[in-house]
Protein backbone atom coordinates (compact mmCIF):
# COMPACT_ATOMS: atom_id res chain seq x y z
CA UNK A 1 0.00 0.00 0.00
CA UNK A 2 1.69 2.79 -1.53
CA UNK A 3 1.78 6.50 -3.05
CA UNK A 4 0.77 6.08 -6.91
CA UNK A 5 1.72 9.36 -8.16
CA UNK A 6 2.05 12.38 -7.48
CA UNK A 7 -1.36 13.99 -7.62
CA UNK A 8 -1.14 17.98 -7.78
CA UNK A 9 1.30 20.29 -6.28
CA UNK A 10 0.59 24.01 -4.52
CA UNK A 11 2.74 27.17 -4.66
CA UNK A 12 3.28 30.19 -2.72
CA UNK A 13 3.78 33.43 -4.76
CA UNK A 14 3.95 36.99 -4.27
CA UNK A 15 3.51 37.35 -7.85
CA UNK A 16 0.43 35.55 -9.44
CA UNK A 17 -0.04 37.89 -12.27
CA UNK A 18 3.36 36.91 -13.46
CA UNK A 19 1.98 33.23 -12.67
CA UNK A 20 -0.90 33.91 -14.46
CA UNK A 21 1.04 34.54 -17.55
CA UNK A 22 3.83 32.36 -17.14
CA UNK A 23 1.72 28.84 -16.58
CA UNK A 24 -0.68 29.86 -19.34
CA UNK A 25 2.03 31.51 -22.19
CA UNK A 26 4.89 29.71 -21.19
CA UNK A 27 4.25 26.98 -20.05
CA UNK A 28 0.67 25.62 -21.62
CA UNK A 29 -0.85 24.97 -18.91
CA UNK A 30 -4.75 25.93 -18.96
CA UNK A 31 -6.05 28.16 -16.55
CA UNK A 32 -9.65 27.61 -14.67
CA UNK A 33 -11.85 28.56 -12.01
CA UNK A 34 -10.17 28.76 -8.63
CA UNK A 35 -11.10 29.60 -5.12
CA UNK A 36 -10.69 33.70 -5.02
CA UNK A 37 -7.16 34.89 -4.97
CA UNK A 38 -5.48 32.13 -6.23
CA UNK A 39 -4.76 30.31 -9.01
CA UNK A 40 -5.63 26.87 -10.91
CA UNK A 41 -3.81 24.99 -13.90
CA UNK A 42 -4.96 22.28 -15.97
CA UNK A 43 -2.67 19.78 -17.71
CA UNK A 44 -5.03 17.34 -18.64
CA UNK A 45 -8.24 15.37 -17.68
CA UNK A 46 -8.01 16.05 -13.89
CA UNK A 47 -9.88 19.13 -13.00
CA UNK A 48 -6.50 20.76 -11.77
CA UNK A 49 -2.78 20.04 -11.22
CA UNK A 50 -0.97 23.38 -10.12
CA UNK A 51 -2.47 25.44 -7.70
CA UNK A 52 -0.65 28.87 -6.92
CA UNK A 53 -1.62 30.66 -3.73
CA UNK A 54 -0.50 34.06 -2.14
CA UNK A 55 2.49 33.93 -0.07
CA UNK A 56 5.93 35.63 0.81
CA UNK A 57 7.55 32.48 0.57
CA UNK A 58 7.94 32.08 -3.10
CA UNK A 59 8.74 28.10 -2.22
CA UNK A 60 6.27 24.76 -2.09
CA UNK A 61 3.38 25.06 -0.04
CA UNK A 62 1.66 21.32 -0.20
CA UNK A 63 2.21 18.23 -2.40
CA UNK A 64 -0.80 16.02 -3.22
CA UNK A 65 0.21 12.31 -3.63
CA UNK A 66 -2.71 9.78 -4.48
CA UNK A 67 -3.39 6.64 -3.72
CA UNK A 68 -5.92 4.16 -5.70
CA UNK A 69 -8.62 4.12 -3.21
CA UNK A 70 -10.31 3.59 -0.10
CA UNK A 71 -8.35 0.68 0.98
CA UNK A 72 -4.93 2.22 0.42
CA UNK A 73 -5.42 5.88 1.92
CA UNK A 74 -6.62 3.51 5.53
CA UNK A 75 -3.09 1.09 5.04
CA UNK A 76 -0.92 4.40 4.32
CA UNK A 77 -2.92 6.30 7.34
CA UNK A 78 -2.53 3.07 9.89
CA UNK A 79 1.41 2.52 8.57
CA UNK A 80 2.14 6.88 9.05
CA UNK A 81 0.16 6.90 12.81
CA UNK A 82 2.19 3.46 13.72
CA UNK A 83 5.52 5.60 13.11
CA UNK A 84 4.58 8.33 15.17
CA UNK A 85 3.72 10.78 12.59
CA UNK A 86 1.02 13.17 13.23
CA UNK A 87 -2.25 12.84 10.99
CA UNK A 88 -4.86 15.48 10.55
CA UNK A 89 -8.36 14.79 8.82
CA UNK A 90 -9.59 17.68 6.53
CA UNK A 91 -13.05 19.00 7.18
CA UNK A 92 -15.46 17.96 4.00
CA UNK A 93 -14.99 21.77 3.26
CA UNK A 94 -11.15 20.99 2.20
CA UNK A 95 -12.27 17.74 0.57
CA UNK A 96 -14.49 19.58 -1.67
CA UNK A 97 -11.67 22.45 -2.22
CA UNK A 98 -9.11 19.71 -3.38
CA UNK A 99 -12.01 18.11 -5.20
CA UNK A 100 -10.90 14.64 -4.09
CA UNK A 101 -13.00 11.74 -2.53
CA UNK A 102 -11.13 11.15 0.77
CA UNK A 103 -7.78 12.66 2.25
CA UNK A 104 -5.54 13.01 4.94
CA UNK A 105 -2.91 15.40 5.82
CA UNK A 106 0.94 15.12 7.39
CA UNK A 107 3.78 16.66 7.06
CA UNK A 108 6.95 15.53 6.28
CA UNK A 109 10.37 15.79 8.62
CA UNK A 110 11.14 19.02 6.85
CA UNK A 111 7.80 20.66 7.50
CA UNK A 112 5.93 20.25 4.16
CA UNK A 113 2.40 19.56 3.71
CA UNK A 114 2.00 16.53 2.74
CA UNK A 115 -1.88 15.21 1.62
CA UNK A 116 -2.51 11.99 0.32
CA UNK A 117 -6.17 11.46 -1.13
CA UNK A 118 -7.84 9.21 -3.51
CA UNK A 119 -10.91 9.77 -6.05
CA UNK A 120 -9.50 13.01 -7.86
CA UNK A 121 -12.27 15.02 -10.09
CA UNK A 122 -12.12 14.52 -13.65
CA UNK A 123 -13.32 17.48 -16.18
CA UNK A 124 -13.20 14.99 -19.20
CA UNK A 125 -16.42 16.96 -20.61
CA UNK A 126 -14.19 19.79 -21.10
CA UNK A 127 -11.56 18.41 -23.14
CA UNK A 128 -7.90 19.91 -21.76
CA UNK A 129 -7.01 22.89 -24.29
CA UNK A 130 -3.29 24.34 -24.31
CA UNK A 131 -3.62 27.86 -24.48
CA UNK A 132 0.15 27.76 -26.07
CA UNK A 133 -0.44 24.78 -28.45
CA UNK A 134 0.72 22.21 -26.18
CA UNK A 135 0.05 18.53 -27.93
CA UNK A 136 -0.08 16.99 -24.74
CA UNK A 137 1.29 16.26 -21.33
CA UNK A 138 2.91 12.82 -20.05
CA UNK A 139 0.36 12.24 -16.81
CA UNK A 140 -2.21 9.18 -16.39
CA UNK A 141 -0.65 6.50 -13.44
CA UNK A 142 2.73 8.57 -14.10
CA UNK A 143 0.96 11.25 -12.17
CA UNK A 144 1.45 15.38 -12.32
CA UNK A 145 5.56 14.87 -13.29
CA UNK A 146 8.09 15.46 -10.21
CA UNK A 147 9.27 17.50 -7.72
CA UNK A 148 12.82 18.02 -6.36
CA UNK A 149 13.04 19.03 -2.37
CA UNK A 150 16.04 19.72 -0.19
CA UNK A 151 16.48 17.69 2.60
CA UNK A 152 18.60 18.92 5.32
CA UNK A 153 18.08 15.82 7.35
CA UNK A 154 18.65 12.94 4.33
CA UNK A 155 18.45 10.22 6.89
CA UNK A 156 14.76 11.52 7.90
CA UNK A 157 13.88 12.26 4.86
CA UNK A 158 14.62 9.01 3.24
CA UNK A 159 12.91 7.68 6.42
CA UNK A 160 9.93 9.39 5.52
CA UNK A 161 9.11 9.44 1.72
CA UNK A 162 10.87 5.70 1.67
CA UNK A 163 10.39 3.72 4.59
CA UNK A 164 7.09 4.91 5.06
CA UNK A 165 5.21 6.97 1.85
CA UNK A 166 7.11 3.25 0.04
CA UNK A 167 8.64 5.47 -2.70
CA UNK A 168 11.80 3.03 -4.37
CA UNK A 169 15.09 3.94 -5.03
CA UNK A 170 15.74 4.67 -8.91
CA UNK A 171 19.35 5.56 -8.49
CA UNK A 172 22.06 8.10 -7.34
CA UNK A 173 23.72 10.77 -9.03
CA UNK A 174 27.08 11.81 -6.83
CA UNK A 175 27.66 15.39 -7.77
CA UNK A 176 31.08 16.74 -6.53
CA UNK A 177 30.77 20.19 -6.16
CA UNK A 178 34.16 20.69 -5.55
CA UNK A 179 37.50 18.83 -4.95
CA UNK A 180 36.50 18.62 -1.54
CA UNK A 181 33.19 18.54 -1.15
CA UNK A 182 30.34 16.03 -3.19
CA UNK A 183 27.01 14.85 -2.28
CA UNK A 184 24.77 11.99 -3.67
CA UNK A 185 21.47 13.22 -5.26
CA UNK A 186 18.51 10.41 -4.58
CA UNK A 187 15.87 9.79 -7.41
CA UNK A 188 12.45 8.02 -6.44
CA UNK A 189 10.01 6.20 -8.40
CA UNK A 190 6.24 4.95 -7.60
CA UNK A 191 4.72 4.29 -10.80
CA UNK A 192 7.06 4.03 -14.48
CA UNK A 193 7.88 7.76 -14.19
CA UNK A 194 11.59 7.30 -13.76
CA UNK A 195 11.24 10.08 -10.87
CA UNK A 196 8.86 11.12 -9.18
CA UNK A 197 10.93 12.76 -6.47
CA UNK A 198 14.28 13.71 -5.96
CA UNK A 199 16.04 14.70 -2.47
CA UNK A 200 18.82 17.08 -2.40
CA UNK A 201 20.87 16.66 0.77
CA UNK A 202 21.41 20.02 1.46
CA UNK A 203 19.84 23.28 3.21
CA UNK A 204 18.68 25.24 0.98
CA UNK A 205 16.54 28.59 1.05
CA UNK A 206 13.94 27.82 -0.80
CA UNK A 207 12.90 24.12 -0.36
CA UNK A 208 11.79 23.48 -4.00
CA UNK A 209 14.70 23.07 -5.89
CA UNK A 210 12.45 22.53 -9.08
CA UNK A 211 8.98 20.88 -10.79
CA UNK A 212 8.94 19.03 -14.10
CA UNK A 213 6.62 18.85 -16.51
CA UNK A 214 6.77 16.50 -19.29
CA UNK A 215 4.73 17.28 -22.80
CA UNK A 216 4.21 14.01 -25.54
CA UNK A 217 6.49 15.81 -28.20
CA UNK A 218 10.45 17.10 -28.87
CA UNK A 219 8.80 19.96 -30.89
CA UNK A 220 6.69 20.59 -27.43
CA UNK A 221 10.06 21.43 -26.18
CA UNK A 222 11.15 23.39 -28.50
CA UNK A 223 8.40 25.73 -29.30
CA UNK A 224 8.43 26.00 -25.04
CA UNK A 225 11.73 27.01 -25.53
CA UNK A 226 10.74 29.76 -28.31
CA UNK A 227 8.54 30.85 -26.17
CA UNK A 228 11.11 31.62 -22.89
CA UNK A 229 12.80 33.05 -25.08
CA UNK A 230 10.21 35.31 -26.88
CA UNK A 231 8.93 36.74 -22.88
CA UNK A 232 12.68 36.85 -21.79
CA UNK A 233 12.01 34.50 -19.16
CA UNK A 234 15.71 33.49 -17.81
CA UNK A 235 16.20 30.15 -19.04
CA UNK A 236 18.45 28.43 -16.35
CA UNK A 237 20.14 25.44 -17.80
CA UNK A 238 20.11 24.65 -21.79
CA UNK A 239 18.80 21.92 -23.59
CA UNK A 240 20.20 18.94 -22.95
CA UNK A 241 19.87 15.10 -21.90
CA UNK A 242 20.14 13.65 -18.21
CA UNK A 243 21.96 10.79 -17.36
CA UNK A 244 19.67 8.70 -15.52
CA UNK A 245 15.87 9.41 -16.70
CA UNK A 246 17.08 10.38 -20.33
CA UNK A 247 14.84 13.18 -20.45
CA UNK A 248 15.78 15.95 -22.78
CA UNK A 249 14.59 19.17 -21.38
CA UNK A 250 15.83 22.16 -20.40
CA UNK A 251 15.32 24.54 -17.02
CA UNK A 252 13.81 28.11 -17.05
CA UNK A 253 13.22 30.00 -13.62
CA UNK A 254 9.74 30.36 -12.61
CA UNK A 255 8.60 33.74 -11.41
CA UNK A 256 9.05 32.81 -8.02
CA UNK A 257 12.46 32.24 -8.30
CA UNK A 258 12.47 28.29 -8.17
CA UNK A 259 13.11 26.53 -11.84
CA UNK A 260 11.02 24.22 -14.17
CA UNK A 261 12.21 21.91 -16.07
CA UNK A 262 9.81 21.40 -19.30
CA UNK A 263 11.30 18.05 -20.90
CA UNK A 264 10.40 15.33 -23.47
CA UNK A 265 11.12 11.22 -24.15
CA UNK A 266 12.51 10.27 -20.63
CA UNK A 267 12.57 6.27 -20.33
CA UNK A 268 10.32 4.58 -18.04
CA UNK A 269 10.85 2.08 -15.32
CA UNK A 270 10.27 -1.60 -15.77
CA UNK A 271 10.56 -4.56 -14.00
CA UNK A 272 13.73 -5.21 -15.17
CA UNK A 273 15.22 -2.26 -13.65
CA UNK A 274 18.02 -2.00 -11.47
CA UNK A 275 19.56 0.88 -9.68
CA UNK A 276 22.96 2.49 -10.59
CA UNK A 277 25.01 5.68 -9.65
CA UNK A 278 25.94 8.45 -12.18
CA UNK A 279 28.93 11.11 -11.87
CA UNK A 280 27.27 13.29 -14.33
CA UNK A 281 23.43 14.97 -14.55
CA UNK A 282 23.70 15.12 -18.00
CA UNK A 283 24.75 13.20 -21.16
CA UNK A 284 24.94 16.29 -23.17
CA UNK A 285 23.68 20.18 -22.59
CA UNK A 286 22.15 21.50 -19.63
CA UNK A 287 24.73 24.16 -19.59
CA UNK A 288 24.35 26.23 -16.55
CA UNK A 289 23.22 29.94 -17.02
CA UNK A 290 23.76 33.47 -15.65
Amino acid sequence: MTIGSLGYVGFKADDLDAWARFGTETLGMMPVDAPEGTLRFRIDAQAWRVCVEPGQENDIGFVGFEVAGPPELAALRERLVAAGVEISEPAPEHLKLRGVSGMFACHDPQGLLVEIYYGPTERREVPFVSPAGVSGFVTGEQGLGHVVLSAADIGAARAFYRDLLGFKLSDIIRMQITEEFGMDLEFYHCNPRHHTLALVPLPTPRRLNHFMLQVESLDDVGFALDRVASAKTPLMNTLGKHTNDHMVSFYAQTPSGFEVEFGWGARDIDESWRVVRHDKTSIWGHKRQG
